[in-house]
């Protein structure tokens, strides 16, 4: 990120002409190839209204109509004529108005409103589908409502927390916190600041968003400090000071986090829970350049705090622990701070046998496809192939490839990760605009790693965890384990910087990219992971089965399909994965899991509550849910803590775990024998959270949570039948009879 000051945005692109471009670029590459008319106008239009207010509490009715009579029919052609910037601005001006409006509401309706929580009134859980409120009246009806419910959730979440901390005989970490009213007073307050800090900037990224994102929603116009940021994420790897910052309702910065080596580390003044006030991004040592950022979004504290490594920047801290008002300076040197969390890591889990001799279970865990695009010194297909190779070494008996979490990354990554796997052949199809299908294909003559292989999925896997898992999938090659599907999103974004297609003399400054939905991928079988994702061999419960989540609950989503499969697309003898024995199995063992048990049961009750879509405002009411659920809480915590106790005991005499991470393998360290159930300070200390220390729900045993636990046994199972097969001398694997 660069650190910026109100100087830097003297000269910027012309926004109307980033619109042009950005509509002619739309048309010419966008896989969809939508016909750009009113219609599609009329949807960028309602799209930018909803992004603004998604909550449906703010606009109201007329203020919709208005912006629709004006503009519905017509956005597409101001786009095209360089004069959509006025509907941006309009638009947003008068969300801006609307937000001052419900904030001084909310100081009056805090002020003279005694709230009387014994009347039967209710909210909506979900305003997302609610209809706008009719009038300014309506409004203010619907607003003294949300603020009387966050009122009364804050009162009941301090009830909470002094009743758990009695019990446990703990601080009560809610004795010092602001009223309740203030509270919530400070919370508008800062949400206010955060709408009325805008530059032209900021506006055109919210609406050139929204027209993007009107053509499907995974296509997005990225400013050029969104850019910056998506870099940093690909490359795992940022310049800054090495420390997490949390938003205070009061205004501040406050620091949650320190990374272990880091800038902020080495120079050991900041301290944890210390909170910043005001930023110096050029450490000048003059008063006056010391940016005040009160209030600011947190996105722009980060900007002023990160910086070009080498350089300095001063913070203006109130001590953690200081005499009130007590300020002092802090200056630290950016430097380049590692994301080591995102990286790639791999351990072996030794599972003691029946059978004699352990089972050894190597598992890598990837938390994205990363790779660094500019430079390409970073690549996630690199460190799992020397972990991979490590874990050969080891001599495992099977493979567990982690992909939960992993919203996808580097398309050429992911092509070269599945060679690992599988003999030379395709990979994925990709589609382009014109229907014309390219094969990407493995390059390997020969997998890395042709042993028993499970990979582990959710529905946050997604993009490039889908070709992954669909590819392996397809060839039979590895037992997918996971949650009802996969996210579903089967298409392929490129980058595009807008400033190379401004007229010649234009400013470039600043213009942003747009990141453009090119392509759709497709499995080697045929069929698009797009909306579908991948449905795993075997699905655990989960309690993602209640919500709306995946790419067919996204707005203007491209649909599901099918292409022929690839040539030279050779699948392997689906028996050997055993799937239906794996199932019957694992299905055993589920439905004797009490915590999938439990899983079930609140994926029934989710359900329930999302289909009524009412929170109570009666008080007593409240109280009678929080204790039901508490009770529940309470006894399923008694039971498993005397349930998880026994498995801890018997992991120890049936579990032991080495780790490996990519430092590990940098240092020519051995696999280090480690406790999963340890808290992993590795890489950032973090501050205390008194509030979550209350919780007293007894940890996953061995941190081993129900999926992977169930994975790992569905692993051995695996090896075991395949080492059965082997014997019997009948087992295909990559086309050879072993």
């Amino acid at each position: 990120m660069i650190a910026t000051s109100s100087s830097a945005f003297a000269q910027q692109a012309d926004f109307n002409e980033v619109g042009r471009q950005m509509a002619i670029m739309l048309q010419n590459n966008h896989f969809a190839k939508l016909p750009f008319n009113a219609e599609l106008g009329r949807r960028f239009l309602d799209d930018y209204i909803k992004d603004l207010d998604s909550g449906r509490l703010y606009f109201t009715q007329e203020d919709v109509d208005g912006f629709r009579v004006k503009y519905g029919d017509q956005l597409n052609e101001l786009l095209l004529q360089r004069n959509s910037m006025q509907v941006a601005n309009e638009v947003y001006r008068v969300f801006e108005q609307r937000v001052e409006q419900r904030v001084a509401q909310t100081e009056q309706i805090l002020k003279e409103d005694h709230f009387d929580f014994a009347k039967n009134e209710f909210v909506a859980a979900s305003r997302k589908d609610a209809v706008w409120p009719k009038n300014d009246k309506e409004a203010a009806d619907l607003w003294r409502l949300q603020i009387k419910e966050a009122v009364l959730a804050e009162n009941l979440r301090r009830e909470m927390l002094a009743k758990m901390a009695k019990e446990q005989g703990k601080p009560d970490p809610g004795v010092d916190d602001r009223d309740p009213k203030e509270k919530i007073s400070l919370r508008y307050k800062r949400f206010l600041t955060s709408v009325k800090d805008v530059d032209e900037e900021d506006i055109a990224n919210y609406f050139l968003s929204s027209v993007a994102r009107g053509c499907d929603p995974h296509t997005d116009y990225m400013s050029y400090r969104e850019m910056s940021r998506f870099k940093d994420g690909m490359k795992n790897e940022l310049v800054g000071i090495g420390a997490l910052l949390q938003a205070e309702e009061d205004g501040a910065t406050k620091i949650m986090g320190i990374v272990v080596g880091g800038p902020a580390d080495r120079e050991s003044t900041l301290k944890l829970n210390d909170r910043v006030v005001a930023v110096d991004s050029l450490n000048t040592g003059k008063a006056e350049d010391m940016i005040d950022i009160m209030f600011m979004k947190i996105d722009k504290v980060v900007d002023y705090i990160r910086g070009k490594e080498g350089t300095s920047v001063a913070l203006k801290i109130e001590p953690a622990g200081g005499a009130p008002g007590e300020t002092k300076i802090v200056v630290i040197e950016r430097g380049k701070v590692e994301l080591k969390d995102e990286q790639a890591s791999g351990e072996v889990i030794e599972m003691k046998s029946d059978q004699g001799a352990p089972r050894r279970i190597g598992v890598i865990t990837l938390p994205s496809f990363y790779a660094d695009f500019e430079e390409g010194t970073t690549r996630c297909s690199v460190d799992v192939e020397r972990i991979l190779g490590r874990l050969i070494e080891e001599k495992i008996d099977g493979l567990i490839l982690d992909l939960r979490n992993n919203g996808g990354g580097s398309l050429e990554e992911v092509r070269r990760m599945t060679g690992f796997f599988i003999n030379r052949g395709p990979v994925v199809q990709v589609k382009n605009h014109l229907g014309q299908v390219q094969v990407k294909e493995a390059e390997n003559g020969k997998p890395i790693y042709d042993g028993p292989m499970v990979v582990m999925t959710d529905k946050s896997s997604a993009s490039a965890s889908e070709i992954l898992a669909g590819a392996l999938q397809d060839y039979n090659r590895a037992v997918i384990v996971g949650e009802s599907s996969t996210f579903g999103k089967g298409t392929v974004q490129q980058p595009m910087d807008i400033g190379r297609m401004l007229p010649l003399f234009a400013n470039r400054n600043r213009a942003g990219y747009l990141k453009v939905t090119i392509q759709k991928f497709y499995r080697p079988s045929g069929s698009s992971t797009q909306m579908d994702g991948v449905v795993p061999n075997l699905v655990l419960p989960s309690l993602t089965d209640a919500l709306e989540m995946g790419e067919a609950y996204l707005n203007n989503a491209l649909p599901h399909d099918r292409i022929r499969p690839a040539a030279d697309f050779k699948v392997l003898d689906a028996n050997s994965l055993f799937v239906p024995r794996l199932k019957e199995l694992s299905q055993e063992r589920v439905k004797g899991n009490k915590d999938f048990t439990y899983v079930i049961e609140d994926v029934l009750k989710a359900k329930e509550r999302i289909k009524l879509n009412k929170i109570s405002l009666n008080k007593a009411e409240r109280q009678k849910e929080l204790a039901e659920a508490e009770a529940l809480q309470d006894a399923r915590n008694a039971e498993r803590r005397e349930r998880f106790a026994k498995i801890a005991e018997s992991d120890k005499k049936s579990l032991k775990f080495f780790k490996l991470t990519l430092d590990d393998l940098d240092a020519g360290n051995p696999m280090r024998p480690y406790d999963p159930a340890a808290e992993n300070a590795d890489y950032m200390r973090r501050a205390k959270d008194e509030a979550a220390e209350l919780d007293d729900s007894p940890k996953w045993p061995t941190g081993l949570d129900p999926v992977k636990r169930e994975s790992l046994m569905v692993a051995r199972d695996l090896v075991g039948l395949t080492e059965n097969a082997k014997m019997a001398g009948v087992l295909k694997m990559n086309g050879e009879v072993r």
